[in-house]
């Protein structure tokens, strides 16, 4: 495929992450609706957020005034050219912030001054893999500023929280960054964690596991178990939406774990607000693109 017509399948890759919430992410607002007190702020909220992005989806316009940062994980077969791939991200970001996909967010961190184009150092943030298979594969998420603020990395063993470095520390952890993050992340959120790693692969495990679905269960069954039990404690805190109290704190909690040196026991929490986007496309041998949630 030529660099063009990357370009425009990921121009339709961004739009539809920036305009349309998953469906899995949609379903867990709406059974949310109802958990919570007739009347109370918190309904108010999620039938807020509902009908927000219903005329998001209606009107082709961004779910949230904040379109975030674009971060890709590509995974591309032997010999398929990685600059050409970033390359075409990179001009597909510039031409859905002319389109008002995409919020032009870019600003030089040195002299405060606005890139107007979306892109920038660092912006689009691609990740790359060579897989077996014959087809380019791009799972994009736009990453919020407000919900990235509250991402927190904890070094265990954490003798304020009581946490030791075993699964129980990680769990003390993870609900000790609800409890900071309360309504500031645009409750209810998604927690992508990684155990384990370095400060920087935890971070981008973290994010990973905010690529699997809602209902995703994790292969390993105590880490599995652990996921339940924080999505339970952590919508007994009773932050709620936007903080206003109420049941929905959390939509999900994903754990990977990493390898690490024996010095080191890094639990790492990226938080995702309710406007969980993301989508994906698998484009084989150059033809028509396939559209995966």
């Amino acid at each position: 495929m030529t660099k063009e017509q990357y370009v425009d399948s990921f121009v339709e890759l961004i739009r539809r992450a920036s305009t349309e919430l998953p469906p899995d992410v949609v379903a867990a607002l709406e059974q949310s609706v109802g958990k919570e007190e007739k009347g109370s702020l918190a309904e108010s909220a999620l039938n807020t957020i509902l009908d927000n992005v219903e005329l998001a989806k209606e009107r082709v316009a961004p779910i949230c005034q904040d379109t975030g940062t674009p971060v890709a994980w590509v995974s591309y077969p032997q010999g398929a050219s990685t600059r050409l791939l970033q390359a075409a991200l990179e001009e597909a970001v510039r031409k859905a912030t002319e389109l008002n996909y995409l919020r032009p967010n870019a600003v030089d961190s040195v002299t405060g001054k606005n890139t107007g184009d979306g892109s920038g150092r660092g912006i689009p943030h691609v990740h790359f893999r060579e897989w077996d298979d014959q087809a380019v594969e791009v799972r994009l998420m736009l990453k919020g500023g407000g919900c990235e603020n509250v991402g927190i990395q904890y070094k265990l063993p954490d003798s304020r929280l009581g946490a030791g470095r075993d699964l129980e520390g990680v769990r003390r952890v993870v609900l000790d960054s609800v409890v900071q993050a309360q309504g500031k992340g645009c409750a209810p959120g998604v927690l992508g964690v990684a155990v384990g790693g370095d400060r920087v692969s935890g971070f981008e495990e973290s994010k990973c596991q905010l690529l699997r679905p809602l209902a995703d269960r994790n292969t390993d069954a105590e880490l599995a178990e652990l996921e339940e039990r924080l999505l339970r404690e952590g919508n007994e805190l009773g932050i709620g939406p936007m903080g206003f109290g109420g049941e929905t704190t959390l939509l999900g909690v994903k754990i990977g774990v990493l390898d690490r040196l024996p010095a080191s026991y890094f639990v790492t929490i990226s938080y995702m607000c309710w406007a969980d986007r993301r989508a994906g496309v698998r484009i084989e041998n150059g033809g028509d693109p396939q559209w995966l949630s």
